[in-house]
């Protein structure tokens, strides 16, 4: 809630809480994630994604966070606070924070603590570990998806703990449900990086103990890593999209031909455009040639062609959409629903820093 302005956020609590009348609630903010400010300092840092340093990134910057982990929300919960608001924090140190809190876990730990950072990863998602995303109908299929229940995890001082469900609610909690979450964003099972510790999953194990049930052991942890990623937010470019549809006998051929006219239209008139593609969706737009020219049927009974391209300046994306719907008269018969639309895109990059170079700090607010 408070990653963009964490002592605001706390401040809008505060105002709610007395607007309802409520009293006696402490309220408190983790801070420390904002390095906007020092960014500078880290300019020769490696950007993870794209091979090359902080100082080459074109764009501006407009925010810079850190990954947080469970050491001001702990500290929060020890001073006795009932609402804990903090800027950016990992999603499995939320859930992990309240462990250690109740059970005086500590980094030596390795076995508790990897428990902990996988019961977080687990319900980080929420309805995903409970079927939302696991249900493919006819080869895994899951009930009454729109009463769909979220998780509960209930663990112990050991680290031993169960994933289930509300009864009654929709969705299901499995040992199928369980692994595919747990394989979530996990880049090394045996080296899960997170701000409070690396974690192993590697030896996990999952136990349907009873409908919607399901008992998890085996985690583990190793040591503390010595940095934290930032994530970098920056201007970086325009991106111009425009869309119609053909219908009926021929419509792939017909959508192709407008693909086409637009790409010359494109190139005639001077479009400056970094970065081009060209969909036809229903037919190749998830998995483009290679993969979709084995799958597709002999006629298609529609397609939506979408065109889109990266530029640097709005108005060369603007010139996209307006070649698209300029095919409703000038292109092949039979377009029709087009659209079109211009958005400005605020990418994301990342960096490692120090983790020493992050002071966290808590504020308190009293109602």
């Amino acid at each position: 809630m408070g990653a963009a302005n964490t002592q605001a956020a706390v401040e809008v609590t505060k105002n709610i809480a007395k607007e309802l009348g409520i009293r006696e609630l402490k309220i408190a903010g983790v801070l420390g994630d904002d390095i906007y400010n020092k960014i500078d300092s880290y300019k020769d840092k490696e950007i993870l994604e794209l091979g090359y340093k902080l100082k080459d990134l074109e764009g501006e910057i407009l925010s810079a966070n850190v990954y947080l982990g469970t050491e001001g929300i702990v500290e929060a919960l020890e001073n006795g606070a009932d609402i804990i608001i903090t800027g950016r924090v990992a999603d499995p140190s939320l859930f992990l924070a309240p462990m250690i809190y109740e059970f005086k876990w500590t980094i030596k730990d390795k076995y508790q603590m990897g428990q902990g950072v996988l019961a977080g990863h687990l319900l980080e998602c929420a309805g995903q570990v409970t079927g939302g995303y696991f249900a493919d109908p006819g080869y895994k299929d899951v009930e009454n998806l729109h009463l769909l229940g979220f998780p509960i995890v209930e663990i112990d001082e050991s680290g031993d703990f169960i994933v289930t469900k509300v009864k009654g609610s929709g969705g299901k909690v499995s040992s199928a449900t369980c692994k595919e979450q747990m394989l979530y964003e996990i880049h090394d099972p045996s080296a899960y990086f997170t701000p409070d510790i690396v974690a192993d999953f590697s030896k996990v194990t999952f136990e349907d103990i009873e409908d919607d049930v399901v008992k998890v052991t085996g985690a583990s942890s190793k040591h503390q890593p010595e940095t934290l990623k930032v994530s970098i937010g920056y201007k970086d470019c325009f991106i111009g999209e425009g869309e119609i549809s053909y219908g009926g006998t021929n419509a792939i051929n017909r959508a192709k031909l407008a693909a086409d006219i637009v790409e010359k239209r494109l190139k005639l008139i001077g479009a400056n455009i970094e970065e081009y593609r060209v969909d036809f969706i229903g037919y190749n737009s998830l998995y483009k040639d290679k993969i979709s020219s084995q799958m597709k049927p002999n006629q298609f009974s529609e397609i939506r062609l979408r065109i889109s391209g990266r530029t640097k300046e709005r108005k060369d994306a603007v010139l996209i959409g307006n070649e698209v719907e300029a095919l409703y008269t000038n292109g092949p018969a039979g377009g029709g629903g087009a659209s079109k639309k211009v958005s400005e895109i605020i990418s994301i990059c990342s960096i490692f820093i120090p983790r020493d170079d992050i002071e966290v700090r808590v504020i308190y607010e009293e109602v």
